[in-house]
């Protein structure tokens, strides 16, 4: 069966009930979209571990070397919000089917590149059609799946993202240190174009979705409605703030554990990525809860969670750090379930653009805060990180107390 025919089949006639708890299609919606936020992320992040060795081989800087995942981030930012337009003409998916299918491909050929300008190029084409992906993947769930459980719906998917972020990393790192990091990159090709298969396979149908009128002369439009909307900018702001703190702690963490006194190995170091697999917990846990008790009434819990976590770190010993690292990246994973899944219920239309506008904002937080991070390491060491983060976090929360009192829409938003 081909692409076509899948877009074809994307819009039946005649639409039925929204996708419900314990039917056979929201196990397969949930099953493709787990496997829709793994590949997503595996692919986005495979390279970081990569670095040093591409840095040895094409003589590099680690400034320049560090452009092979910036510049795919950078790429995804901008056209999260051009996939969102597309998608509102052409539906949900064919279009995520198709970014998921060429960006595993483009990193398959990312194995085969003749020199360093060649691979940031392939990477930066990656970044573009992985656009295609993340906003219209939190679109479809916020249009098909029943109000009652998309709490739960957008925690799998983030704990499919989880598993990718941490698992590109793992996998590149042991196939690079047994074969390189050519191999590594095709074997992480591959196993995208397996899980864009199972996605396209397993994903129903969109049967809610309606194409909308105007194409790019109605962004400006959209960007009003959603912008003007008493709650929307304010998830907006909590992705900046979360994503530039989760970020920031994982790119300045590996600093503080190398040197002393903990002066621990690389490797040991590299381990901590196995902390995302509590977001695959926490998601799905926050999710649930969101879903039972309401998104204003759970969202400011996690958001503190988060804060504990990172106050933790600044202590002296080991396993209190390496417990404050654990609390944080669950504290993150629960916090942008609940926010992403209240964007896909708070949105009255246009969606898709609804969703390219948090993740936006959720990439630039991760750029601008990460910068400012780094200064302060440079400045103060670890306590001016956690000051830098410390503050963010507490924005966070302020926002998450105020969205507290948000008066809902109707019965299906809280």
């Amino acid at each position: 069966m081909s692409l076509s025919a899948t877009s074809a089949s994307a819009i039946p006639a005649t639409p039925g009930p929204r996708i419900a708890l314990g039917s056979p299609e929201f196990k397969r919606s949930n099953r493709a979209m787990f496997f829709g936020g793994f590949a997503t992320f595996a692919l986005l992040y495979c390279v970081q571990p990569l670095m040093p060795l591409l840095s040895h081989e094409f003589a590099l800087t680690a400034a320049q070397s560090s452009m092979v995942l910036s510049i795919s981030t950078g790429a995804l930012a901008v056209s999260l919000l051009a996939s969102s337009a597309i998608s509102e003409r052409l539906g949900r998916k064919p279009l995520m089917v198709a970014a998921m299918a060429v960006a595993a491909i483009m990193t398959l050929l990312c194995a085969f590149a003749h020199n360093y300008p060649q691979l940031l190029a392939m990477r930066a084409m990656l970044g573009v059609v992985l656009g295609g992906m993340p906003a219209i993947a939190m679109a479809y769930l916020g249009e098909e799946i029943e109000p009652a459980s998309l709490g739960l719906s957008m925690g799998l998917y983030i704990s499919g993202s989880a598993f990718g972020g941490m698992a590109g990393r793992v996998i590149t790192s042991v196939l690079s240190d047994h074969f390189s990091w050519r191999i590594a990159l095709a074997m992480v090709g591959v196993a995208g174009i397996a899980a864009a298969l199972e996605f396209w396979r397993s994903l129903p149908a969109s049967r809610h979705f309606k194409p909308a009128n105007g194409g790019w002369r109605a962004l400006p439009a959209g960007f009003r409605l959603h912008l003007s909307d008493r709650g929307l900018p304010w998830l907006f702001a909590l992705a900046f703030l979360l994503m530039g703190a989760f970020v920031s702690l994982y790119n300045y963490i590996a600093y503080r554990l190398l040197g002393g006194p903990f002066s621990l190995s690389q490797s040991v170091v590299g381990a901590v990525s196995f902390f995302y697999l509590l977001g695959i917990y926490s998601s799905v846990w926050a999710g649930r809860l969101a879903d039972r008790y309401g998104r204003r009434h759970v969202l400011w819990v996690m958001a503190l969670i988060m804060l504990s976590g990172l106050l933790l770190t600044l202590s002296d010993w080991l396993p209190l750090i390496l417990l404050g690292v654990a609390v944080f990246t669950y504290g993150f994973f629960a916090t942008h379930s609940v926010a992403s899944s209240w964007v896909g219920r708070r949105a009255i239309s246009n969606k898709a653009l609804a969703s390219a506008l948090y993740l936006f904002f959720y990439y630039l937080g991760s750029s601008v805060i990460g910068s400012a991070t780094g200064v302060m390491w440079g400045h103060s060491g670890w306590p001016g990180v956690v000051a830098v983060l410390a503050c963010a976090l507490g924005l966070a929360l302020l926002v998450a107390l105020r969205l507290r009192r948000l008066a809902p829409l109707g019965q299906a938003e809280n």
